[in-house]
């Protein structure tokens, strides 16, 4: 007995190395970074990357079935195939940077223009300024176009601009005639998620092996941004009028890069994603809108393991304005994502518009729900809350996840009230799914306060409460024998009295990685956000759909900056977003405060929306700007001890850090963040003026609580010699324990222009302790 179990030790030892080696063997995507590019001739890049991996692998065949990519265009690297002991051994050649496994990227996913004063209406406003955007080129990567789209007309549009240097890449139900003065460029990238997904059968799935546009996201993201004017567009008769994107004589290029599989949903190889991004830089777009996001915990960029963030540098240090969505993880802390300084990272709030549903119990009391119910109206029903009765032996279950543990006679003919602790749209799906299929006739879904309910399938009633009213109701059906409801379609209401929120899922700061730099940057619109979609989209109507995310409100932004870029065409990436961050709305367009969604409502901060509300209009004319560029973000990877060898290799010069290394403090960001404050420190910010030359400004602070903030001078005076200033700001705290984070904000003011920065400041003086013993 004791012989045959040391045999069944021994095999399973064998199975487990032989599984190890195998492991080992096994050929994975990595992508080799090699920094800035050493060559202008990218055929001479490319054969370099070739070179390397014959080096490696000992011929050209094998290098040639290794390569995935060749990224030649913005930055040196490649993606290749390789096993573990080959990626260690190029690894270790000293012109790579680094080399790490691919990864993968997810979605982050008409009132919107007239809300933030960019009314097409308004002939003397930014939009009209600035030709609504004509001549810019905003890049879009994400799951591709729907090309024949209304959004996508070039009616009016002019010549294609000149510094477009990209094409239109044939594919699968998609060629070159698909592409116009509007839409200028497609392109698509799928060799790495053809190598991570060799079981794919590209002919038997619904995705099109092109720029085409399967899944509706791209299509969406890419009409919000620049989407040309289409008449008399409704969603299923809600939020009727014309419909365009922020800059709608600006050109779109699409870059797919995301691709749908029915067992995983959409998904994004960072290998891809880079290869988009060094074409795009190619191309000569002006903008990068990318709608796609991480995952906490984030790769910092002291290693550069956040690969998206290096291929980001080096668009943006090429002057291209890079946006990005701060994720959907919210409302918890530190689950902004897209968090590197050289990044516009993007909030979402809501909208001045709601779409109240009377629901009318038998008691006449009237309860406003918010749906998107546009059917017939359901006349008085009868309406039940599944609960245990004493008198049966039978369980019943309320909850809107278990409804399909009921009896279908419970439920059949009836409206059913619900009640979930769960924030996701999934849910509601469901619990719906399971009503219509015992034979009911609506749902009420009782859930913490959100604002993000979508349409449930084929129209059918289901009409989100909040707790306190789905108390009410369930009081109601407790207090009589038979309880009944009825259902009214749902209206749409604009303006006040509907105020504006940062929506509960977005993503809130400090950032977990750096939490010096502030993230988010800024906010914008992005609940129910009205834009074109692809026939495929479960939520598409007439070629249209609403949708909600930070990937919804990051095209907002790339629309303004798009309409800023045709205004001040030779600002840097960060002018633009010191310009947008400086004269952001920190109350709603009303003069309202905004609040943040979440388990507590409470008044919005700079970790829920940066800066604050974009507020285009002001920030045509910032007055002051804080501007950086390359050498800013040198400073910022030398504090953060990035190694110097491979910061040279990055920027594509020899960098040497001081010694000792710089204050992160120091980085000349539109916001002053201070994590970890003990006694008092002192940091310095330089502010360009671009408004009238001869300019006064005067300081104005607001301190957060228990804080003092001095700022030396007080005062700046601008001339025709004098462009920019240098102040030093002083922060003390008077607080005797470690405390959260208190705000304030620091205000340059020349009587017409407003120049804030918000000021986040936690005292530590437990964890300053613990540094210094």
């Amino acid at each position: 007995m004791r012989s045959c179990r040391s045999s069944i030790v021994l095999v399973l030892s064998l199975i487990t190395l032989l599984n190890a080696a195998r492991a080992g063997s096994e050929s994975k995507v990595h992508i080799v970074y090699l920094g800035e590019k050493q060559h202008h001739d990218p055929e001479f890049v490319t054969e370099s990357h070739h070179q390397m991996l014959v080096s490696l692998l000992g011929s050209k065949k094998d290098a040639d079935d290794s390569m995935v990519y060749s990224y030649r265009h913005g930055f040196s690297g490649f993606a290749a195939k390789l096993t573990k002991s080959q990626a260690k051994k190029i690894a270790d050649l000293p012109e790579v940077v680094h080399v790490i496994p691919d990864g993968f990227h997810e979605l982050g996913t008409t009132r919107t223009w007239d809300y933030l004063g960019l009314s097409a209406a308004n002939p003397k406003n930014l939009l009209n300024d600035t030709n609504m955007g004509d001549q810019v080129i905003i890049g879009v990567i994400d799951t591709g176009v729907w090309p024949e789209s209304e959004s996508f007309n070039d009616n009016g549009v002019g010549p294609i601009p000149s510094h477009w240097k990209g094409g239109c890449e044939p594919g699968e139900n998609f060629s070159s005639i698909n592409c116009n003065r509007k839409l200028i460029g497609a392109k698509y990238f799928i060799n790495g998620f053809l190598a991570e997904n060799q079981g794919f059968n590209s002919t038997e799935s619904p995705d099109y092996i092109s720029s085409r546009d399967f899944n509706g996201h791209g299509t969406h993201v890419a009409s919000t941004a620049g989407g040309s004017f289409v008449p008399n567009v409704s969603y299923k008769g809600l939020a009727g009028g014309t419909l365009r994107g922020g800059a709608p004589r600006a050109r779109v290029a699409m870059y797919k890069a995301c691709w749908f599989l029915e067992e995983l949903g959409v998904t994004c190889s960072n290998s891809d994603i880079m290869k988009a991004i060094d074409e795009a830089m190619h191309d000569g777009v002006d903008v990068l809108s990318i709608s796609l996001v991480g995952r906490v915990p984030l790769n910092s960029e002291t290693d550069l393991r956040d690969e998206f963030a290096t291929g980001l540098f080096h668009a943006v240090a090429k002057g291209i304005v890079v946006v990005c969505a701060g994720g959907n993880a919210g409302p918890e802390a530190q689950t902004v994502v897209n968090i590197a300084p050289w990044i516009i990272t993007v909030a979402a709030t809501t909208l001045d518009r709601s779409f109240p549903t009377p629901i009318t119990l038998g008691n006449n009391q009237v309860i406003l729900g918010q749906a998107t119910y546009t059917g017939p109206e359901l006349g008085l029903t009868s309406l039940v809350y599944p609960e245990d009765a004493r008198n049966s032996n039978e369980t019943f279950s309320g909850v809107c996840e278990s409804l399909n543990l009921n009896p279908n006679r419970t439920m059949a003919g009836k409206v059913v009230l619900c009640f979930t602790t769960s924030r996701t749209n999934a849910a509601i799906y469901r619990a719906a799914s399971f009503v219509k299929a015992a034979g009911g006739l609506g749902l009420i879904i009782s859930r913490n306060p959100v604002n993000t309910l979508a349409p449930c399938n084929d129209d059918f009633p289901c009409v989100a409460i909040d707790y306190e009213f789905g108390t009410d109701i369930l009081s109601y059906i407790r207090s009589t024998r038979s309880p009944v409801v009825k259902i009214q379609p749902s209206t749409t209401l604009s303006g006040q009295p509907v105020g504006t929120k940062v929506v509960n899922f977005s993503s809130r700061g400090p950032n977990s990685m750096s939490p010096a730099i502030l993230k988010p940057d800024i906010a914008a619109p992005g609940v129910r956000i009205l834009a074109a979609t692809s026939p495929n989209d479960t939520f598409n109507s007439g070629g249209f759909a609403m949708l909600s995310g930070t990937s919804m409100a990051t095209p907002v932004i790339s629309g303004v900056i798009a309409l800023l870029k045709a205004l001040h065409p030779y600002w840097s990436p960060a002018a633009f977003r010191s310009a947008i961050v400086t004269t952001a709305w920190r109350t709603d367009p009303f003069g309202e405060q905004i609040f943040a969604e979440g388990s507590s409502r409470k008044v919005a901060d700079p970790f829920d929306y940066g800066g604050g509300l974009v507020n285009p209009e002001k920030a045509a004319e910032p007055g002051l700007i804080y501007d950086m560029g390359p050498q800013d973000y040198i400073l910022y990877l030398c504090s953060a001890g990035y190694n110097e060898s491979s910061i040279s290799q990055l920027v594509g010069q020899v960098t040497v850090c001081s010694n000792p290394k710089p204050s992160v403090l120091d980085i000349n960001l539109p916001s002053i963040t201070i994590p970890n404050l003990k006694d008092e420190v002192t940091l310095t910010r330089t502010v360009t003026n671009v408004g009238p030359v001869d300019s006064v400004y005067k300081v104005m602070v607001e301190p957060p609580l228990g804080v003092r903030v001095a700022v030396t001078p007080k005062t700046l005076v601008f001339n025709s010699k004098t462009k920019s200033f240098s102040f030093t700001v002083r922060v003390s705290t008077t607080h005797k324990i470690n405390t959260g984070y208190y705000f304030g904000s620091l205000t340059w003011t020349d009587s017409v222009h407003n120049v804030v920065i918000p000021l986040s400041v936690r005292t530590q003086i437990l964890q300053n302790y613990y540094d210094e013993n």
